[in-house]
């Protein structure tokens, strides 16, 4: 059994990469402090450990942009301090467009590329299928490389936030579950735990798929649901290059990259899976996500998919992989300050973006629980944006699960 220490600065609920990330944050800029980190089962190992890690800068939600450049600040310290690479792959980002909408679209994008010095160039048809032969391009109206972004092993970043944090003086706790928040009189002063009770300053729920069954002993609503991401991996083949870039397809609501000779690629299908919080087993690394793994989902999306992956109906899938994403009715995160609630804070909502946006979250949350104001523009993540609503209803839920079958980016 651990020994938890009953009094901490800094109690973080949940040990995937937003927590683990606050907690290497905090503990760099506010040495001395006591941080713990809380995890029911092992850390990185439930959304984290599935995400497929596109780490997406430019995008058309400016306020996720920061957050992303961030990360990619961290990754070169981390590496410095660990003095190991985290090997992320610097592949850049292809975008077809093949319809005046997602011309449009991307011109947008260009726009806020150049309002943040994110380098780009045009791509001919030909040029996009020599950097990736399983690509057909020549329907697309507008293709434009971003050779700046990357990808990476999202498990490798999540336990390189953690193993600096502990080098730093975190204490991170597995196998250590939260069962209660310690609240009375519009304040949180701690939690109760499968190993103890602990008081603290500052309570910070990370919990992930899970966060609204913390939040609302305090009586606050997280305007997200948990909904369900899935992708596929293809058998090796000489058609996807190991040094092939990221590609995004938003005409078929579809995104790949490489994946060690093979393709990782994923599609958003018309009725995304979602679920209520309170009604998550405690560990998903069994939970049925789709029970003819996401077939049905492919089936659906075929002939979309194929008409820029011509090989996709006689190319084998090796590996299926699925998790939850806490996705918002605006696809915005949602982290900061609690209304009415002092000494609590959230961070949460990723959308499909946690890993890119890790570096960011963790930064702005130790800031908030330093009493600092953030270095970022926060409104746009606030928690009561949506007014009143009720985190468990199904009506809820759908309108979540409709952000993410309605999404076009990767």
């Amino acid at each position: 059994m651990f020994v938890i220490s009953q009094k901490a600065n800094i109690v973080i609920v949940g040990g995937g990469i937003f927590g683990c990330a606050i907690a290497y944050y905090y503990t760099r800029n506010y040495p001395g402090k006591k941080v713990l980190v809380l995890e029911r089962n092992e850390i990185c190992n439930a959304a984290t450990s599935r995400a497929a890690a596109l780490m997406t800068i430019v995008r058309s939600k400016k306020s996720y942009i920061p957050l992303s450049l961030e990360t990619y600040q961290a990754v070169v310290q981390m590496e410095k301090q660990l003095g190991e690479s985290l090997d992320m792959r610097m592949s850049g980002m292809m975008h077809l467009a093949a319809s005046d909408a997602r011309v449009e679209d991307l011109n947008v994008l260009l726009e806020i590329a150049d309002q943040f010095r994110q380098p780009y160039e045009y791509l001919s048809s030909e040029r996009a299928h020599s950097m990736s032969p399983w690509l057909k391009a020549d329907e697309a109206m507008r293709i434009v490389f971003f050779p700046g972004e990357a990808y990476c092993d999202p498990y490798l970043l999540g336990t390189f936030f953690s193993r600096c944090a502990r080098q730093q003086g975190a204490e991170i706790l597995q196998s250590c579950a939260v069962k209660e928040l310690i609240y009375r009189a519009g304040a949180v002063y701690g939690v109760k735990t499968s190993q103890g009770t602990i008081e603290a300053d500052i309570v910070i729920d990370a919990a992930g798929a899970w966060a609204n069954v913390l939040s609302m002993q305090t009586g606050t609503a997280i305007p997200m649901a948990p909904v369900r991401s899935q992708y596929w991996i293809t058998e090796k083949a000489d058609i996807f290059p190991v040094d092939g870039p990221m590609v995004l397809l938003p005409d078929a609501q579809a995104y790949a990259r490489p994946e060690g000779g093979a393709l990782l690629f994923g599609v958003r299908e018309h009725q995304s899976l979602y679920a209520s919080p309170d009604k998550l087993p405690d560990d998903i690394s069994n939970f049925m996500f789709s029970d003819d793994k996401g077939m049905s989902d492919l089936a659906e999306n075929g002939d979309r998919l194929a008409r820029f992956f011509p090989h996709f109906y006689d190319t084998g899938i090796k590996y299926y992989m699925a998790g939850f994403s806490g996705y918002t009715p605006d696809g915005q995160l949602v982290m900061g300050k609690v209304p009415g609630v002092e000494n609590f804070l959230l961070a949460s909502g990723c959308c499909g973006a946690g890993i890119a946006v890790s570096g960011g979250v963790g930064l702005a949350l130790a800031e908030l629980a330093s009493g600092n104001p953030s270095t970022f523009d926060l409104s746009d993540f606030d928690v009561s944006r949506f007014g009143k609503i009720d985190p468990f209803s199904t009506s809820w839920l759908e309108r979540c699960a409709m952000s993410r079958s309605k999404k076009l980016s990767g």
